[in-house]
């Protein structure tokens, strides 16, 4: 069976775009896939985050992941501090990581082209640690989104010159970008998207937000004037960005939403939306109150990280042995 592998950098509280772009197709990918799937806590530490509310964020994504319906008997859910490996392998794939290369990086030079201040050393190298989280378990595939694939390439170069260097050591994996729902835009501005980061909160649902405020963001997204449901990103971003959502939560297609909605307004349409989407999230939120009032985190997490540990043991020996550093 090949392997898949892929983490969620909790920095907040899991987004409704973190679930149709990565949790759905996780759960889905575990049917077919050996599963690897981390809750990526040493880069939330590239920013400065108050303890407790990191603390928490973690704990909400551990029970967000099981609620979803990742199985931890299908699947190996771990905490990426836990498996002390990543953070060493990370610093050795960093000494085979251009500089260049990191100066190429899309989110620090997009950081760096905004004038912010206090950027972290480990803003700038992170992409290095995540070669060295998907590298360790020799991952045939990663699920991300597309801000994310630029990463997985450096990986595969980091990689492909590692192995050429000393030879074959990695495997060299493959990104898997969804067809559908990959990236879901802001409701309050469709041509960005939905981020926890958001200063008006508004055009973001979060899967614990109160289902009468996430009816509210919903009714309240922005549209256009041409009124005509009909899947077109640049004339029509926000009735796109709404589709997009539908499609990925139903499995139906943009034709068979647009004639479902032929001659019909848009608030028809987004009380559409706001009805499959408040489905979803209460089930959700019904099954993480569930697992929250348990002992089942500490349970999973544990069990996770036996199983990871084991593995990355053995691989960042093999790579010390490989490169040098270790003395036979």
């Amino acid at each position: 069976m090949k392997r898949m592998l892929s983490g969620i950098k909790p920095t907040g509280q899991l987004t409704l775009g973190n679930y149709i772009g990565a949790l759905r197709n996780f759960v889905k990918y575990q049917d077919d896939y050996e599963m690897f799937v981390f809750i990526a806590n040493l880069h939330c530490i590239t920013v400065y985050n108050e303890p407790e509310e990191l603390r928490k964020n973690l704990k909400d994504c551990v029970a967000l992941y099981l609620a979803c319906g990742l199985d931890p008997k299908r699947s190996c859910i771990f905490l990426q501090s836990d498996v002390m490996e990543h953070a060493q392998l990370g610093f050795i794939m960093c000494c085979n990581t251009y500089l260049g290369e990191l100066n190429r990086m899309t989110q620090f030079k997009d950081k760096q082209a905004k004038g912010e201040q206090g950027l972290t050393g480990g803003i700038y190298t992170y992409p290095a640690l995540m070669s060295a989280d998907i590298l360790m378990y020799d991952a045939d595939y990663v699920p991300v989104g597309e801000d994310q694939k630029q990463h997985v390439e450096l990986c595969r170069d980091t990689a492909i010159r590692f192995n050429n260097r000393y030879g074959k050591s990695f495997n060299i994996p493959e990104p898997v970008v969804a067809k559908v729902g990959a990236k879901i835009m802001s409701l309050s501005d469709p041509t960005k998207k939905m981020s926890k980061s958001e200063q008006t909160n508004k055009g973001c649902i979060y899967l614990l937000d109160d289902l009468k405020s996430v009816r509210k963001k919903i009714m309240a997204a922005k549209t256009d004037d041409i009124a005509k449901v009909q899947y077109d990103p640049q004339q029509q971003p926000g009735i796109s960005n709404l589709m997009t959502i539908i499609s990925a939560l139903t499995n139906q297609s943009f034709d068979d939403i647009t004639k479902n909605f032929e001659g019909k307004g848009y608030g028809e349409f987004k009380k559409y939306v706001a009805d499959i989407v408040c489905e979803e999230l209460a089930m959700i939120q019904e099954r993480y109150a569930e697992i929250i009032n348990n002992n089942v985190i500490k349970e999973v997490l544990a069990e996770g990280k036996a199983r990871a540990e084991k593995i990355a043991s053995k691989k960042l020996d093999q790579i010390q042995r490989t490169i040098g550093i270790e003395i036979k």
